[in-house]
């Protein structure tokens, strides 16, 4: 359910309005825009009457909220969410997602494999345009024998490349035990296969980083959208969605890009949306045709596996560019992005 509150609403009448909400056990969830404020309504609403808030003086609209997701939801927040990475740190130039001006790129290795690897990958990103450097410290591999990352040493790499180049930096989170090593880390990625791990969530919520949270293999977008609700309704509303392809009957790409995602998702929920076309289709010399086409969906960022030497690389080989077909890539995502009055 929201609630939203008339302009003239002062503001003592709004504080003992709230605190009557969270005398009914409810939680509340407040949006203020620039012509009014929208109190969301979070728990079990369903014995609560319209009328009931309705007829108090300050509140000028009343309605149930349909979608199973809350603070996710447009409804409970209007305007566009806009997500910082790698604020209030000396040295490093933040980067924002959802500002409706740029169209950041997260760029770097599948997998952190020493660190002249890493620091180089990151200069070249870096040089390119890129705005966040990537690279997976803990790998979720299919085979156990498969490169699993070099864990907590694969972050202390991506923190020296960090202080190298000034850019954020982003990895995976697999497990809730890691998070000490995390303190470091800009962005935690949640990944496909752990988009529906609800303690993970959870945990990764109440650590306050900024997420950003992969679409499963074969989630919906209601799920995905759900999972963002974990995250946020234990303490991190700086969530960016990222769709990465979703797994369908043909096996000509690794997965399906789903770019129709982007538009539905800003429809729906105010929060930022990225794409990663390099997984979704595992194979480079495709990535460049969906990262357009992702910019001219209005895509919030972009994810793009960038490798010094893709043919050695530990994993994810196939998909990865080198770094001078990445900063061709970027110098026509930038022609793209101009189109839609934006910059990379």
């Amino acid at each position: 359910m929201i609630i939203v509150l008339k302009k003239s609403a002062s503001k003592e009448k709004v504080d003992a309005f709230i605190n009557e909400v969270k005398e009914k056990g409810l939680g509340v969830h407040i949006s203020k825009g620039v012509d009014k404020t929208i109190i969301g309504l979070l728990g079990d609403t369903s014995k609560l009457e319209l009328q009931d808030f309705l007829a108090s003086e300050i509140v000028e609209n009343a309605e149930r909220v349909s979608a199973p997701y809350k603070m996710a939801s447009r409804s409970f927040h209007p305007e566009n969410t806009i997500v910082t990475v790698g604020a209030n740190q000396t040295g490093v130039t933040p980067c924002t997602f959802g500002d409706g001006k740029t169209v950041p790129v997260i760029a770097g290795p599948c997998s952190v494999e020493n660190e002249k690897q890493l620091i180089d990958a990151a200069l070249a990103v870096k040089k390119a345009g890129a705005k966040v450097l990537r690279g997976g410290a803990y790998k979720p591999r299919t085979s156990p024998y498969s490169f699993q990352g070099l864990g907590a040493e694969g972050i202390k790499i991506l923190e020296k490349a960090k202080k190298e180049t000034g850019l954020p930096i982003c990895t995976e989170l697999m497990s809730a035990s890691e998070l000490k090593h995390f303190e470091n880390v800009d962005l935690i990625q949640i990944g496909a296969r752990n988009f529906q791990n609800f303690d993970l969530l959870k945990e990764a919520g109440k650590f306050g980083k900024p997420v950003l949270l992969k679409r499963g293999l074969s989630g919906t977008i209601q799920e995905l959208l759900m999972s963002a609700e974990y995250i946020m309704a234990n303490g991190t509303e700086q969530v960016i969605l990222c769709e990465r392809g979703i797994r369908t009957y043909d096996g000509y790409t690794r997965n399906c890009l789903d770019v129709s995602a982007v538009p539905y998702l800003h429809k729906v929920s105010h929060l930022p949306v990225v794409l990663d076309p390099s997984h979704a289709c595992g194979i480079k010399w495709m990535v460049g045709t969906l990262a357009q086409s992702a910019v001219a969906a209005g895509t919030d960022g972009l994810e793009i596996e960038v490798h010094c030497n893709p043919e050695k690389a530990l994993s994810d080989a196939s998909q990865q560019l080198p770094p001078n077909e990445f900063e061709t890539l970027m110098e026509k995502l930038g022609k793209y992005a101009a189109v839609e009055n934006k910059t990379l």
